[in-house]
């Protein structure tokens, strides 16, 4: 059964910077899909960032400040973020899918205040 486990969320100031985790247990392989999405109190949930094999997709919102990266062997997807916004706040979840279906992470917190 495939679990992921984020981290790495927090409170952090205007033009900072967080770097999210999620880690994966389970029988994944490096050609399924990680992604992560968020979303914001009273909004949808929306894509933020994917990567299959090499290639990675963006949301426009976050393309030039956000980068995520993949370690095969860890079986863990990270996200970087940075010069982030206040409209970056919100829940951000991890996602894979395989050939089983798709797994959710429980989602961590991100707060971008002053």
């Amino acid at each position: 059964q495939v679990q992921l486990v984020e981290s790495g969320g927090g409170l952090v100031q205007p033009g900072g910077s967080l770097r999210l985790s999620c880690a994966a247990s389970g029988s994944i392989f490096n050609f399924n899909p990680m992604g992560w999405y968020r979303q914001a109190p009273g909004k949808q949930r929306e894509l933020v960032a994917i990567i299959s094999g090499g290639s990675t997709n963006y949301a426009d919102s976050v393309k030039g400040r956000f980068t995520i990266s993949r370690d095969y062997v860890k079986k863990t997807v990270y996200l970087q973020m940075n010069s982030l916004k206040p409209e970056d706040t919100a829940v951000y979840y991890c996602k894979v899918d395989y050939r089983l279906g798709t797994v959710w992470g429980q989602g961590t917190q991100v707060t971008v205040s002053s």
